[in-house]
């Protein structure tokens, strides 16, 4: 039997690869949705916790779960709303409003003393932002041998003018423009967002994005009423026992609004919040009437946007960029190598083990949510095994 576009019996297997994972106990519990031809399956399975608060209640659509660096893409589309009503361009520098990244230096040696500097070439742009080519960034380094990683690294997030005002005292790691580097891009435009419309991140987020798409479980922090369905995350399990080991509870950090809204990684959401988000941009920027982003716009953001220079200098992960490409806060396939997404999807996944893709070719959105720290370990079903059971199950 076929339902929109999916066979029913090679539905079975997405919940049987969710059940694998939670009987093994990787994980408590888990959800996938898959989205075809405006029908909607959902398979959850398991449960909140593995033990104490949450672990009774089951895993849903309106499970709230931290999204991790899947907040990424949504903050690119904020962005885009300030580009829209030009309150923002593309190409301008963003040194009005973030004066602490005007006149930067940048390192004359990535890997060399952080005095070692040259003057910046040019400005910082939003391009440069949303394109993660601001030249800063993640710098995968072991402690003690490249000193702008371990100062990057010491960055905490105080307020949001404190975090910027740091991370402008340091030099630039290239020059801007010149390579890809991840997620530090994201927090800047965060900063931006919230300067540009005089109002904190995550109120301008719920005013252009969350509120007109009906996404009421998305932010920076989870409220009294609402916590009973945050899920618990949990990281690597312990050397010396094999139990997973609890990374943040329903009474951590995400309890309490934070004094930094982090837009590389800060948000919590649940399952049906994010469809909302993704059936919006794989409908060109509408959902049920409301639209929030012009058709031009998403295509802006969901095409390659990096040169083949850029991608041959970014090293941070070594060959990602053979198949890939990267858009406005969320990688573009390039070319399809798996049994999974076609060339032309686009998408991210997160930290805690979530991962979405939209299939525009196969009028598909695919996403699952856990709740398990990913660094290090590879054995998460938001890789391969994920994208093969969606993908096989296409039956029209």
């Amino acid at each position: 039997m076929t339902t929109a576009g999916f066979s029913s019996k090679r539905l079975v297997r997405v919940r049987q690869l969710l059940e694998r994972h939670v009987d093994s106990g990787f994980v408590p519990g888990a959800v996938a949705v898959l989205a075809r031809h405006g029908e909607v399956h959902i398979e959850a399975t398991g449960s909140l916790a593995f033990d104490g608060a949450g672990s009774g209640t089951p895993m849903a659509a309106d499970t709230i779960c931290r999204l991790g660096s899947m907040s990424k893409p949504i903050v690119a589309a904020c962005a885009m709303t300030l580009v829209e009503d030009c309150t923002l361009r593309l190409d301008d520098p963003v040194d009005d409003l973030l004066p602490e990244l005007a006149d930067m230096t940048v390192l004359a040696d990535p890997h060399g003393p952080l005095d070692d500097t040259v003057a910046a070439a040019r400005a910082i742009t939003l391009r440069d932002l949303l394109t993660y080519t601001l030249g800063t960034g993640a710098v995968p380094a072991e402690p003690g041998t490249i000193p702008i990683a371990d100062a990057l690294d010491a960055l905490d997030e105080p307020s949001p003018d404190e975090w910027i005002r740091r991370l402008g005292a340091l030099p630039l790691v290239h020059q801007p423009g010149e390579r890809w580097m991840y997620h530090t891009a994201a927090n800047v435009t965060g900063v931006l967002i919230a300067r540009a419309t005089g109002m904190s991140f995550g109120e301008a987020l719920r005013e252009r994005i969350c509120d007109p798409l009906g996404m009421r479980d998305t932010g920076f922090s989870v409220g009294a009423g609402k916590i009973g369905r945050l899920a618990t995350a949990y990281e690597r399990d312990n050397a010396a026992t094999g139990e997973p080991v609890v990374e943040d509870g329903p009474d951590g950090r995400w309890s309490r609004p934070p004094a930094f809204e982090a837009g590389g990684s800060g948000l919590v959401s649940t399952p049906e919040d994010f469809l909302a988000f993704a059936s919006a941009l794989l409908a060109g920027g509408a959902r049920h009437g409301e639209r929030v982003l012009s058709r031009a716009s998403v295509a802006l953001m969901t095409s390659d946007q990096l040169t083949a220079a850029q991608k041959a200098v970014s090293g941070f992960w070594p060959g990602y960029f053979d198949a890939m490409g990267w858009g406005f806060g969320m990688s573009v396939r390039t070319r399809r190598t798996h049994l999974g997404p076609s060339a032309g999807s686009y998408g991210w996944p997160g930290y805690y083990g979530t991962a979405w893709y939209n299939d525009p070719a196969e009028d598909l959105t695919a996403m699952l949510f856990l709740q398990r720290a990913h660094a290090g370990d590879q054995r998460l079903p938001r890789s391969q095994d994920f994208w093969t059971v969606v993908y096989q199950s296409i039956d029209d």
